[in-house]
């Protein structure tokens, strides 16, 4: 168990003791396989309308959406990074190399320095899930991906999903995160933005204020 799963079942242990149901693990586990799931739990769309539903809902988010075939992934970024008007980005470990165009400079970074972090021109990560239905995109402590820092501190973020990580609906994307739902876990619905009291919409207060999304169609890969 890590740190961070240790502290989420120690919380709601708390909060079940304070409400006088203490259960063990073992009933929480049998109540929770008691809940009817009739909600819809799969799509129905083929590959291409999922990914055509995926863009359209980025693009309501104000977020920039390209896309690349397998070849052709380092040459996209390469005109996504020169539109940006962008020099380099940090990114962390497990990036393969075949993403990374040489007229760019690429840091790696694996800690949660936040001052390197905000220092740079803006991060470059995979991820693990992506949903349609909300046009989410679910990044995880894991390769590829980094610490949860390196996608929340720099202002700009560039994400590169696989056409085969893009499900329809959430349970989808649960059901795919079964396997690593004990690592640190972000979803993320387009570039951040808040209102304020009178508000007023603000972008960037809870994580970066531009995102822009390559989708590489790996069908036959």
């Amino acid at each position: 168990m890590t740190e961070t799963s240790h502290h989420r079942a120690t919380i709601l242990a708390s909060i079940r003791l304070s409400l006088g149901t203490p259960q063990t693990a073992d009933q929480i586990a049998a109540e929770y396989a008691t809940i009817k799931r009739t909600y819809r739990r799969y799509g129905t769309m083929n590959h291409d309308e999922l990914v055509d539903f995926f863009e359209d809902r980025l693009r309501e988010y104000d977020a920039g959406v390209y896309r690349a075939e397998l070849n052709a992934i380092a040459s996209t970024i390469s005109a996504i990074l020169t539109k940006r008007g962008k020099h380099g980005l940090v990114m962390p470990s497990g990036i393969p190399k075949s993403w990374l165009p040489q007229a760019f400079d690429f840091e790696q970074i694996d800690d949660e320095d936040a001052y390197r972090i905000d220092r740079s021109e803006g991060v470059m990560t995979g991820c693990t899930v992506a949903i349609a239905e909300t046009g989410s995109i679910v990044l995880q402590n894991a390769p590829g991906q980094g610490p949860r820092i390196l996608s929340l501190v720099p202002d700009y973020h560039l994400c590169v999903v696989r056409a085969g990580q893009i499900v329809s609906q959430v349970p989808e994307a649960f059901d795919r995160l079964a396997g690593s739902s004990s690592l640190p876990t972000t979803f993320v619905s387009g570039p951040s933005a808040t209102a304020d009291i009178e508000m007023t919409r603000i972008k960037g207060v809870h994580g970066p204020r531009f995102l822009d999304v390559l989708i590489v169609n790996d069908a036959t890969a």
